[in-house]
């Protein structure tokens, strides 16, 4: 069983005498630094002049430094920049400001675990990450309330690595709901692998196949768009809230019988299988390194693909019935 740890098991005072340094002012660096900041601890933001994060942070009460300048300037420094660009700050601008007794953060794995940063041996290395998008990071903080957390350790040069990290996660919320400790290799891995075969690959991949046969068969696309897509939210509502069992106890029994007896003749061995497959792409580095290429060829092919996407004809379908549905209301980011 994992531990968790709670409110009583973290120190905010370690983190109080410190500066913190957020790189990158996206979503997860505007929830965190914001929450950091109403927690009594000092933070700088490190954002390009000139983008819509600077002036965001600018009006949120922050004065934005260049990378270099944050670095510099702090103590502990959290990596929030998008994962295929955060090697390239790293070498550019913090390395030479990474002096003894720093703490270097992270909110994913992905640079550590797949050796793309490899910090020097007398920093800290830790791992905050909240297991929900930095808006309702945001929110549930405002409310006295909180996200869950996962910490980890990579380097414990100072011995207190594990401390800061509790006392990191009680400043942006996340010992209200629990926090529980783990790897970077199991946060990293586990984390690919759910956004590729389940939350985003399987689940978006699942729904424009149950669209498509529909439509195939002559209903009309209202109609499975409404079946394949706009349902989904019930249902994943009442697992997020109850568990699948419990979510069982929430539908016609019809279609819990339905569960039963035709879910696995979607996702059978053929699907089991290719999820294997994926797991071990994303453990060997295959991924990783597959990511970080597109990125250095201009993203040729992830441009091609997130066209193919847009043009699909569930979007358009969704979108004119979505703009019949005010009460709708845009999602965070992750």
């Amino acid at each position: 069983m994992a531990k968790i740890y709670y409110e009583k098991d973290a120190d905010l005072n370690l983190l109080k005498p410190k500066k913190i340094a957020i790189i990158g002012y996206g979503i997860q660096g505007r929830g965190q630094g914001l929450n950091l900041r109403d927690s009594g601890i000092e933070v700088v933001v490190a954002e390009l002049k000139g983008s819509k994060n600077f002036d965001l942070a600018v009006k949120d009460g922050f004065d934005p430094l260049t990378a270099e300048q944050a670095a510099k300037a702090a103590d502990i420094i959290q990596m929030l920049a998008q994962d295929h660009l955060q090697s390239e700050i790293y070498e550019k601008s913090i390395l030479p400001h990474l002096t003894s007794g720093k703490a270097l953060v992270f909110s994913h794995g992905f640079n550590i675990h797949f050796g793309y940063i490899r910090p020097p041996k007398n920093v800290d290395v830790y791992m905050v990450a909240p297991k929900g998008p930095g808006a309702l990071v945001r929110s549930q903080y405002l409310e006295g309330a909180g996200v869950p957390c996962l910490v980890a350790v990579y380097q414990n040069a100072t011995g207190r690595a594990l401390e800061l990290a509790l006392a990191h996660a009680k400043a942006i919320g996340g010992t209200r709901a629990g926090v529980i400790e783990t790897t970077f290799r199991e946060e990293t891995e586990t984390d690919l692998f759910g956004e590729q075969a389940v939350l985003c690959g399987g689940l978006c991949e699942l729904i424009r196949a149950g669209y498509e046969t529909l439509v195939k068969a002559g209903y009309q696309p209202e109609m499975a768009y409404f079946e394949c897509q706009h349902e989904v939210k019930l249902i994943v509502d009442a697992i997020f809230a109850h568990g699948i069992s419990g979510m069982h106890r929430h539908i016609s029994d019809t279609a819990e019988y339905g569960d039963y007896t035709r879910g696995k003749k979607v996702i059978g061995p053929a699907s089991r299988k290719a999820m294997k497959k994926i797991l071990k792409d994303v453990q060997s580095g295959k991924f990783a390194k597959e990511w970080i290429q597109e990125n250095r060829k201009g993203r040729p092919k992830f441009n091609k693909l997130r066209a193919d996407c847009d043009n699909h004809e569930i979007e358009k379908v969704g979108e004119r019935l979505r703009s019949m549905m005010p009460f709708i209301k845009p999602a965070g980011n992750k």
